[in-house]
């Protein structure tokens, strides 16, 4: 049972998931080190500062984060954007939050399916590294130079998980079976190019790759139109 499974490892406690992607929000509630233990003693990582991101952005949860823009032109992003381990874009975020978010009661869309939200690794330390940039039209860039100066810091750092939930890195995918060589369980996403066959990206045989499904729940709610007709619409693909 997956509960058994959350058991024996303790809900990650102890575990260290690095994030390659846009950076994160530090005071979203998924965040929240209450009742966290010391940093591990292992942990070599930075908290690095810069705009709208200080010392006090990094926490028992949040343990470390770094941004990578070398080569990049950093006053265009300035202009969509933090350049600080901030996520302007929300992905890095998200995907922080489905890897390790803390446990958080309350949760809901818009007063939908309310409940319990967490992460996988509920108790896992996160180290962020900020390598996914927001552009102009509200999508990201990066570089597999950046991407691969991360994943050198990651093995230096002393993290155990790297999620990279990044497309197109196929190629490049070396700078992740140096870190696979030294003990770390690598994990990209496989795109978002199915259900075809042969769709699957990141699929170098020493990583990790998933992909995200359906589920099998309806969400219903009412909609008032200007007449007072009230219309109840549903939404089974978690899109609403």
């Amino acid at each position: 049972m997956p509960n058994d499974l959350l058991n024996k490892g303790r809900y990650g406690e102890d575990i260290i998931i690095r994030v390659v992607d846009s950076g994160i929000w530090p005071e979203s509630r998924s965040f929240s080190d209450e009742g966290y233990g010391p940093v591990p003693s292992r942990w070599r990582g930075k908290c690095e500062v810069g705009q709208a991101w200080d010392q006090n952005n990094c926490s028992r949860k949040i343990i470390g984060a770094r941004l990578y823009s070398g080569g990049l032109d950093e006053e265009d992003i300035k202009k969509n954007e933090y350049l600080s381990p901030r996520d302007a874009h929300g992905h890095g975020t998200h995907t922080a939050s489905t890897a390790a978010g803390s446990v958080m009661a309350g949760a809901s869309f818009h007063g939908l399916v309310a409940g319990i939200a967490r992460g996988g690794a509920p108790h896992a330390c996160i180290a962020v590294y900020k390598a996914l940039w927001k552009t102009a039209g509200g999508g990201t860039f990066g570089t597999a130079a950046v991407l691969l100066a991360a994943l050198d810091d990651a093995i230096h750092d002393g993290v155990d998980v790297l999620s990279l939930s990044i497309g197109g890195f196929t190629e490049y995918s070396f700078g992740a079976l140096h870190a696979v060589q030294k003990g770390i369980i690598v994990v990209y996403s496989g795109g978002k190019d199915g259900p075809r066959p042969q769709t699957v990206g990141n699929n170098a045989p020493w990583v990790i790759t998933i992909a995200t499904s359906k589920i099998d729940r309806s969400f219903l709610t009412v909609i008032t139109l200007g007449n007072k007709q009230q219309i109840v619409v549903w939404d089974t693909n978690n899109k609403l």
